[in-house]
């Protein structure tokens, strides 16, 4: 016992000596980045349009994109300037209109008059107070830098994400901001400014003035401004409140846990040797105290049964003497009977050689007495699961369901209509929509209880190569043969070799077999 708990004492000691969550992946940054638009104020000239000014914006829901008020302002003074929204990558520029705006807290919500399909940038809802962000957005100082025109900016362009730190909460006269010290500048404005793990933690809105060498801070609008603005406005967005950490560290503490667990394995298994050990020892003086009470018995009985044989047989020759045939008889019977009576006592005792096989019975009747039921059979793990999400062990980016039931059936199918791959005995499902910048690589392993979901948040041309290798299998019907799901797991690994090395989310579900 004494070595179990000094096992657990390392495995809680290994697990908190963890390092602490490090700055996420870049491809975080690069995610996010993927849902800023530029957001351009248009002005006319007969036929031809011409850019009167430009701010950014970001992603929160269905064609919806957040900016600051004073980058619309112009727009909102003239009714003859319209407002344009250009996309990272992929297609051209389109409109917006002005769904709402708020002076105030320099809030606007847009909203695009063609589709973009661009994903909704996650907002943290418990921001941390300091570390590491980012400022993405479009500022007209690396425009000019790099010769952009007019024209350019009307184009496909990827914003610039500057980093820096958080210099706490600090409000303004009007409205809550964060001062950090991402560098933005004109363009910038209406950008947001991220975590580690690319979650929205403020929109940034103006900076201070340098003068001389003096240190630049700047401000963003805080998300208690935010999220009451877009809820007020109808638009749910993507909450996550879960620490930012990396990959890395997540690994790093699995791979803790799993030494530990091997530990605590090798010292269950040294206790139950020595258990074993003891009680083999027990048995065996227990079963030769028995042998060898036994042999003693067997032979005083022996001894007891020759003296009678001979006491009898003398009584039997006094009556032979004495031609007394009646009490020779008798004498005689009972000096026989005692006689072999001593041989029986003699011979029956049991050899030394039974102190093992008794010994093997004790064990194996110890064994069977210790038998609780019954051993499940590992191939039947059909029925209905409750997941709930651990989020000691995930990685989460987006907005993450805590729990979910799964119906697991036989062959590989969850919830009767998506058939999984199998591939190395492992049961695999890959997602790669039409619709959404992202591939989902699902895996459920019953015997262990244990539902993984990784997302890769990938770009226009990674998605494009990650959708033609998917167009190039179907996935068989639920309940289709098992030859027919290993044939889809050996397909999607066309798909898996061509995601990068790790994701950006990971999620792992504990599951519960309910028993329905």
């Amino acid at each position: 016992m004494r070595a179990l708990l000094h096992i657990l004492g390392l495995m809680l000691a290994a697990l908190a000596m963890c390092p602490a969550p490090a700055g996420a992946e870049p491809a975080d940054i690069e995610a996010a980045a993927r849902g800023v638009v530029r957001v351009i104020i248009i002005g006319r000239d007969g036929e031809e349009i011409f850019a009167v000014s430009h701010g950014t914006g970001f992603a929160v829901g269905q064609e919806r994109f957040v900016t600051n008020a004073h980058v619309v302002a112009e727009a909102i003074e003239d009714e003859r300037l319209s407002i344009g929204i250009v996309p990272a990558e992929g297609g051209d520029a389109v409109y917006a209109r002005l769904v709402a705006v708020s002076p105030r807290n320099d809030l606007a919500l847009l909203e695009t008059t063609e589709r973009l399909g661009l994903p909704p940038l996650t907002i943290a809802a418990n921001p941390a107070q300091s570390g590491s962000v980012a400022a993405i957005g479009y500022p007209m100082n690396v425009d000019r830098a790099q010769g952009l025109t007019s024209t350019d900016i009307f184009r496909p362009q990827p914003p610039v994400a500057a980093t820096g730190f958080l210099s706490g909460r600090r409000p303004s006269r009007e409205f809550d901001t964060l001062l950090h010290t991402a560098p933005i500048a004109r363009g910038n404005s209406g950008g947001p400014l991220v975590d580690d793990c690319g979650r929205v933690v403020g929109v940034n809105s103006f900076g201070t003035d340098s003068e001389g060498s003096d240190a630049e801070f700047f401000f963003a609008v805080s998300t208690r401004e935010l999220l009451p603005f877009l809820r007020a406005n109808g638009v749910s967005p993507r909450l996550n409140a879960m620490p930012c950490r990396s990959l890395a560290d997540l690994e790093a503490e699995e791979a803790a846990r799993s030494e530990a667990q091997a530990d605590l394995a090798d010292a269950r298994a040294r206790e139950q040797a020595q258990a074993l050990a003891r009680q083999t020892e027990e048995a065996r003086r227990g079963a030769t105290y028995a042998v060898m009470q036994e042999r003693d018995n067997g032979l005083a009985l022996a001894v007891l049964l020759l003296f009678v044989a001979l006491a009898a047989g003398g009584v039997a020759a006094y009556g032979h003497v004495r031609a007394d045939m009646r009490m020779r008889a008798i004498a005689g019977g009972i000096a026989f009977l005692a006689f072999a009576g001593a041989a029986i006592a003699w011979f029956s005792r049991p050899a030394f050689a039974e102190i093992d096989t008794r010994l093997e019975d004790t064990l194996r009747a110890r064994m069977s007495a210790a038998d609780t039921g019954t051993i499940p059979d590992p191939g039947d793990a059909t029925g209905t699961y409750q997941c709930v999400l651990d989020t000691q062990r995930s990685r989460a980016v987006g907005d993450p369901q805590e729990d979910m039931d799964i119906d697991w059936g036989a062959g590989g199918c969850i919830n009767g209509r998506t058939q999984y791959g199998l591939a190395g005995g492992r049961w695999t499902r890959v997602f790669v929509p039409a619709n959404e910048a992202a591939v989902s690589v699902n895996r459920f392993d019953p015997a262990q209880g244990q539902f993984i979901m990784e997302r890769y948040l990938l770009d226009r041309e990674a998605m494009t190569g990650a959708r033609a290798a998917r167009g190039k299998y179907n996935a068989p019907d639920c309940g289709a043969p098992e030859a027919a799901a290993q044939r889809l797991g050996s397909d999607q690994a066309a798909v898996m070799s061509s995601l990068p090395p790790r994701p950006n989310e990971r999620l792992v579900y504990d599951c519960t077999a309910t028993g329905d």
